[in-house]
């Protein structure tokens, strides 16, 4: 029987091995993490992450052929495959400092493997690295081998939050790089007889290793960069009175161009765009080619823009000031049907509205008060280190409340921002919002969610990315 282990059980981790003891009832799954609460949510009736069709999944196969434990070294010590997910933050300090991977969790994980490891093992990079990772670990196993053969792959993960488990059943593809050595090779090979239970052949794909780890990064700076270019547009259509909609629309009828990831919005999140980009943008800087660094940064720089825009015109259309003012935020995930907050476009509006002394008042159906609390009061870059680890400010942000319920969020409230387009927010009874808000009432759509239209005959004044503004959007322009 083939063992896998996998270490860490994250957003990457427990949906993927999930998915593969689910699929290959051969072979025996065990996936490991320092957290013991985090072990104890996957063995629980209450998973710790929100993951459409996760929970079924798990059900069928937990204690059958899918385990969680904390007992890191005993499994990984048994295992035949390791998958490496864990958290690889960007630098906060030191050399390449907001843009280098910081590879400290991967480090200790490798030496732990070289340390417990009795038997050949193939171990698998998983989480999103940096180019060039594979070959510090294979050095790092190989100097402390005690005659035990390592084979290093990487088979980056593609997966969207709030589809995973479809992106898992049905893969667009699956990569696999390895060494170009005949135990590299075999490696290889292993790898791929576990995906090909249930992915064809042909959606497999092998490459050299510096290749699959690049694809990934390369793949999610293509991704982010097509909104970055529609974002870009959308302040150019609110200049003009164009339609980014329309706009978007059009341009997505181009078969070469195609319809996906072209909904302006007040910005992209989670927790790979950017920091892949800043980490290609790194590469490129450290290989001596500071034009290609420049041309990938500029994608990071209008989704900043694009969020400091949003704030700027919500303060702007209320008479300049939000100082003691109530904000309805409805949604702080970064995108719909999923818990993840990290790296979202709220944290950065929400903190440019208290920075004008707002008082905020958010509902997301899918985010405790605790997440949103921590993420308002944590620094850039700290929420990729494990829980314990994350810095906590003691004076957390009092100006901010957290409700369950999108009515009691608008309630005497000046302005209503939308952030996640959550399909909730579609069916909600605006003219009831309506009635219990201060006049005049904003409607600032970060998502384009709603209709400005129909607001606009309830009486609100709507404020939607990218589309033609109200007059009295015009009378108060956005000071950039």
């Amino acid at each position: 029987m083939v063992k896998i282990c996998c270490l860490g059980a994250g957003y990457v981790g427990g949906p993927t091995m999930a998915v593969i003891a689910l699929k290959c009832p051969a072979v025996e799954v065990v996936v490991v993490d320092i957290s013991v609460a985090r072990i104890s949510a996957w063995n629980s009736d209450q998973l710790p992450i929100y993951e459409p069709g996760l929970d079924d999944v798990v059900k069928q196969c937990r204690g059958r052929n899918l385990f969680f434990s904390t007992d890191i070294e005993k499994h990984v010590a048994e295992a035949d495959i390791i998958f490496v997910s864990v958290n690889t933050p960007t630098k906060t300090r030191g050399l390449g400092a907001g843009k280098a991977a910081d590879l400290t969790y991967w480090e200790s994980a490798a030496r732990m493997i070289a340390d417990v490891a009795k038997s050949d093992k193939i171990v698998v990079e998983k989480s999103t690295v940096p180019v060039k990772t594979a070959e510090a670990i294979e050095k790092i196993l190989t100097h402390n081998s005690k005659g035990i053969n390592f084979q290093i792959l990487s088979n980056p993960e593609f997966l969207a939050e709030g589809t995973a488990i479809q992106d898992l059943f049905n893969p667009d593809r699956v990569l696999i790089g390895g060494r170009e050595t005949p135990g590299g090779q075999k490696a290889v090979q292993a790898l791929k007889e576990v995906y090909a239970n249930w992915v064809p052949e042909d959606r497999i794909i092998t490459t050299n290793l510096w290749s699959a780890e690049l694809s990934k990064l390369a793949a999610n700076a293509f991704l982010a960069q097509r909104i970055s270019s529609v974002n870009a547009m959308s302040a150019l259509c609110e200049a003009t009175g164009a339609n980014v909609a329309e706009v978007s629309y059009a341009v997505g009828k181009d078969s070469r161009i195609g319809p996906k990831f072209l909904n302006a919005s007040v910005g992209f999140g989670g927790s790979c765009f950017q920091k892949d980009i800043l980490n290609l943008v790194y590469i490129c800087e450290c290989n001596g080619l500071p034009e290609v660094a420049n041309y990938w940064k500029q994608v990071i720089k209008i989704n900043d823009y694009q969020k400091s825009r949003f704030v700027n015109r919500v303060v702007s259309s209320m008479f300049n000031t939000v100082a003691g003012k109530k904000i309805a935020v409805l949604g702080f995930a970064f995108k719909k049907d999923t818990g993840d907050t990290r790296e979202t476009p709220a944290i950065d509006v929400c903190k440019g509205l208290l920075g004008d002394k707002a008082k905020i008042s958010i509902f997301d159906p899918q985010v405790t008060e605790d997440q949103i609390q921590r993420d308002l009061a944590m620094n850039k870059f700290d929420w990729d280190h494990p829980i314990h680890l994350q810095p906590m400010s003691p004076t957390a942000v009092k100006q901010v409340t957290v409700t369950w319920d999108a009515y009691e969020a608008t309630k005497g409230a000046h302005g209503v921002c939308i952030l996640t387009e959550w399909d909730e927010f579609k069916k909600l009874d605006y003219a009831k919002i309506y009635e219990n808000m201060q006049k005049p009432a904003f409607i600032f759509d970060g998502r384009n969610v709603i209709d400005p239209e129909k607001l606009r005959e309830i009486g609100f004044i709507v404020y939607s990315i990218g589309k033609p503004l109200d007059q009295w959007l015009k009378d108060m322009p956005a000071v950039a």
